[in-house]
């Protein structure tokens, strides 16, 4: 193979190990009238329900029932608009696609829907939450008085604003019903959850903002959020009015308490991945290190710290010897600002990168690993040491495009943007450079 079929199939297989269907597979179990899931035992007494939310929620919904069978006595199932190809076509589940990464109607009738399922449960029922990223926007259910085009307001100022992804779930689940374990609060029998993780360090209340986990932050924490990023005078009366409202403990904070019937287990996140990843690349014959999977920041800068090492690498054999692969996960951002242009933070990361890899021999990819990176058809791009010099070639001025935030563009014209479709799955973003 040469370097990008290489690095390509070096992607795929990060895609491959984080099969949401294998990880539900590998996590649950029945045995007889008991649910097994990794060590822990539950007695199946009463009804199941099935609620899945996420871009996996589709495939880990559909192994959930081939495992459960007909002991599922309803379900909903949410997941992004074109994720739900042959999802299920079980009639006690209702599947419903939604807006990402900006919420919309749909979202808030499966916070609704999901919300109702959580309040049949009894006390010897069991239910079954499969959480996948894009859950935030996916699934949710504004608190009194904050409407859905409040919601939706407060969520771009958000996503324009920089804010990492953990920082805009602290302000989400601080006006919504059903984020910060508030759908658990509701739940009088057994809840399992299962996660696949989208968050940097796998923190749980971040991940889909937490309806089943206990909530560290405050509306204290959502305020000040909301005024580092300078959007609190942007934001929507109503929002602005709950959280003061939250600060005098007028309103329900997110859950702080451990609950003894909710049980909650990460069975994937980008870790799996990464490791993946080196384990493949050592096969291929390559020297393979993961340089964190804990990676966020301006992805532009990012890109220059990560350019930096594959520099050494080239040029000096360390921290990795030639041929070497270096793997590095995690979740970087754009702050848009007033900027017009289209693409992605792995759009992004690729184009700054290309800049401090120009005139090597090296190979970066750089990927959302649900297939669509930021509001393109692209997953992500990839360039290499000729890439820079390409892109002046057509008239395209790296520094100018970086000002307005329009690498899609600029990666399309080089024929650099990795187009995945989706990949069933979402695991955070993912940067594979090959030296050879």
């Amino acid at each position: 193979m040469d370097v990008r079929e290489t690095i390509t199939a070096l992607m795929r297989e990060a895609i491959k190990s984080a099969d949401p269907d294998r990880a539900v597979r590998n996590a649950l179990h029945i045995d007889d009238n008991r649910l097994k899931v990794f060590e822990m035992e539950f007695e199946l007494r009463g009804r199941v329900y099935l609620l899945a939310l996420g871009k996996a929620a589709c495939a880990m919904a559909r192994a959930a029932v081939d495992v459960l069978g007909g002991a599922i006595r309803e379900g909903v199932v949410v997941t992004k608009y074109g994720y739900a190809e042959n999802c299920l076509s079980d009639g006690r589940i209702r599947i419903i696609e939604a807006g990402h990464p900006v919420p919309d109607k749909n979202s808030l009738l499966a916070g609704k829907l999901g919300r109702e399922l959580a309040e049949k449960v009894g006390k010897d029922d069991l239910l079954i939450v499969l959480i996948s990223g894009g859950g935030s926007s996916l699934f949710l259910l504004p608190e009194e008085g904050i409407t859905l085009e409040d919601k939706i307001r407060t969520n771009e100022l958000l996503l324009r604003s920089g804010a990492k992804i953990w920082e805009v779930n602290t302000v989400r689940k601080h006006i919504s019903a059903v984020k910060g374990g508030k759908l658990a609060k509701r739940v009088e029998g057994t809840v399992i959850s299962l996660i696949l993780s989208d968050v940097v360090g796998d923190r749980l209340e971040a991940i889909a903002s937490g309806p089943t986990v206990r909530d560290p932050t405050t509306f204290q924490d959502a305020y000040r959020i909301l005024r580092l990023y300078g959007v609190w005078e942007k934001v929507p009366e109503s929002v602005k009015v709950h959280i003061e409202r939250g600060f005098r403990g007028e309103v329900e904070e997110t859950l702080k308490e451990s609950l003894p019937n909710v049980h909650n287990f990460v069975v994937g996140g980008g870790t799996t991945v990464c490791e993946a990843v080196k384990k493949k690349a050592e096969e291929l014959g390559y020297n393979a290190g993961i340089l964190t999977t804990t990676l966020e920041g301006e992805a532009r800068e990012v890109a220059v710290a990560i350019g930096s090492i594959i520099e050494e690498i080239s040029r000096n054999n360390r921290p990795l010897k030639k041929p070497a692969v270096l793997i590095a996960g995690g979740e970087w951002t754009v702050t848009v600002g007033e900027g017009t242009g289209l693409g992605g933070p792995n759009q992004e990361f690729a184009l700054s990168i290309a800049r401090k890899i120009a005139g090597l021999n090296a190979v970066v990819l750089a990927v959302d690993t649900d297939g669509t990176d930021g509001p393109t058809d692209a997953a992500g791009a990839i360039v290499d040491g000729k890439t820079l010099e390409v892109l002046g070639k057509v008239g395209v001025d790296v520094d100018e495009i970086l000002k307005i935030h329009d690498a899609y563009h600029a990666l399309e014209k080089v024929g650099a943007l990795l187009r995945t479709g989706p990949t069933g799955t979402n695991v955070n973003s993912l940067v594979i450079a090959l030296v050879p």
